[in-house]
């Protein structure tokens, strides 16, 4: 709308100028070299009008003759352009589709028609690996380094090569050039980290865990967790050859993570072996009665290492004052009855192990309490009674009962006997977490009672029980459970003839 308001504006001015020319004609008279020139003002404007025009028409010819050669240049610059990026685009492609050979055909295009960008070297590189070709996939990645554009990248692609062929100090040399050059980007940082712990480098990898935590690339409950994981393991390192440097990489670790079960079972051993038996006992009897750990199986076996040399009655009657620091804790039933069962007091491991598998029964909803329980039970009816039939039936549940909780990796699932600060199957840092692994899977109902059939007939049942107190009392990790398939529920209200008289709680209930 306001277009037409100018433009109707511009007519109207022009028609009001030509009107007023109209009305004042007068006289133009121009004498130059001998001529003589007489024409009214209004002629005059429109010669002047139509002179530049021709002025202007002239000078624009000149400029395209003249730029002619240059716009042509240009255009076909242009076309070679927009050709190499639609190859470069199509390389890409190419390249997430893992079509090798399109992918080495579209850089090659790109590389002649772009000549040499930076994001051609990349799409060069990653068709060299696509077709296998590490040599000049690692000459691409080394050019890269030379622009400051792609330095990062080539670096990433180095070292990601580095680690392939398990060239760790390549790779850490990479990654801390990398690291330096972003020191605001999470793969470098976490990349220096495992590096530095796969190497040993403990300080240097804490060192890059207090910077990637003031970059705010780690949170700090993450950091100071990792923390404890790098002092624990450096601790495990030198504990034979340093055991002051040892105690206070331990100390610097439960400071950042209290309570954490490795520091403090390898602090006490440390110091057991040292001679300082009261130091030792008291700082696991202080983790027992804490809020954090509790009693904790590991701290069991700590706090049984400190005196390897005692009677199992006089074990028994420590125990029995360690779990009065957590008095009806499940762990604390648990080792006053393994202890009693090796002291052979059986009325104490009853009354503890029947306590435990009433309630892990009843959390359960009828099914058999976890396998170390089953097995400790195992092992009190061929102790106490001689009872081979009912340490069977507790042995065939132990196989499909919950399974103990171990150091199971939270990146790949395996089961490890101890910890340690890197998972050895999938190289995860820090992800061991101390909880039960999946159980086994459950075969058919015949094999179980095939199984469980022959083996009546077959096994010992004071030696089978020995080896299950052996189990418990070394705090075997769930994946050596006794391999016995759970037999099927018996009819409700049928009585086992074999069953022995008085147990408050009864296996036949819960196996065949």
């Amino acid at each position: 709308m306001l277009r037409i308001l100018a433009y109707i504006l511009l007519v109207a001015l022009l028609v009001a100028g030509a009107v007023w020319l109209a009305d004042r004609p007068g006289q133009v008279s121009i004498e130059w070299l001998g001529w003589r020139i007489e024409a009214t003002a209004g002629l005059l404007l429109v010669a002047v009008a139509l002179l530049v025009l021709l002025a202007v028409v002239v000078l624009r010819l000149w400029d395209a003759i003249w730029h002619a050669p240059r716009r042509l240049m240009h255009k076909r610059a242009e076309r070679r352009r927009a050709s190499g990026y639609r190859a470069l685009s199509k390389g890409m492609v190419a390249v997430a589709a893992g079509d090798a050979a399109e992918a080495k055909r579209q850089a090659r295009t790109a590389y002649g028609l772009l000549k040499d960008p930076p994001i051609t070297l990349l799409l060069a590189a990653q068709a060299a690996q696509l077709n296998g070709d590490d040599t000049a996939a690692h000459r691409y990645f080394t050019a890269m380094l030379d622009r400051p554009e792609t330095r990062f990248l080539g670096l990433r692609g180095l070292l990601n090569q580095a680690l392939g062929r398990g060239d760790d100090k390549a790779a850490l040399e990479l990654a801390r050039r990398a690291h330096l050059e972003r020191p605001d980007a999470l793969w470098p940082a976490e990349a220096l980290i495992d590096l530095q712990v796969r190497t040993a480098h403990w300080s240097g990898a804490a060192t890059t865990i207090n910077e990637a935590v003031k970059q705010k690339l780690i949170e700090p409950p993450v950091a100071k967790r990792r923390l404890a994981a790098l002092f624990t393991e450096e601790a495990k390192g030198v504990a034979l050859d340093n055991p002051d440097r040892a105690i206070q990489s331990l100390r610097e670790a439960l400071k950042r993570r209290p309570g954490f079960v490795p520091a403090i079972q390898l602090e006490a051993e440390i110091l057991a072996r040292r001679g300082r038996m009261k130091d030792a006992k008291r700082l696991i009897e202080q983790a027992w009665g804490a809020v954090t750990p509790g009693p904790h199986p590991l701290l069991a076996t700590a706090y049984a290492a400190i005196e390897p040399t005692e009677t199992p009655l006089a074990r028994a009657r420590r125990f029995e004052t360690l779990a009065q620091k957590a008095p009806g804790h499940r762990e604390s039933r648990l080792a006053v009855a393994e202890t009693a069962l090796a002291a052979g007091l059986w009325g104490p491991a009853r009354q503890a192990l029947e306590s435990v598998a009433r309630e892990e029964e009843k959390a359960e909803l009828g099914r058999a309490p976890t396998a170390r329980v089953c097995r400790l039970m195992a092992a009190l009816e061929t102790g106490e009674r001689g009872d081979g039939n009912a340490a069977r039936r507790w042995l065939a549940a132990a196989s499909s009962a919950a399974p103990d909780p171990g150091w199971v990796c939270a990146g790949c699932g395996a089961a490890l006997p101890e910890w340690q600060a890197r998972c050895p199957h999938c190289g995860a840092f820090d992800a061991l977490d101390w909880r039960a692994a999946p159980p086994p899977p459950v075969r058919a109902l015949a094999d179980a009672r095939a199984a469980t059939g022959a083996s009546a007939g077959t096994m010992s049942p004071d030696a089978d029980a020995s080896r299950s107190v052996a189990l418990s009392l070394e705090r075997r990790p769930p994946s050596e459970a006794l391999p016995f398939p759970a037999a099927p529920d018996r009819e409700p209200g049928s009585v086992d003839e074999t069953e022995a008289p008085g147990a408050q709680v009864d296996a036949a209930r819960l196996v065949n």
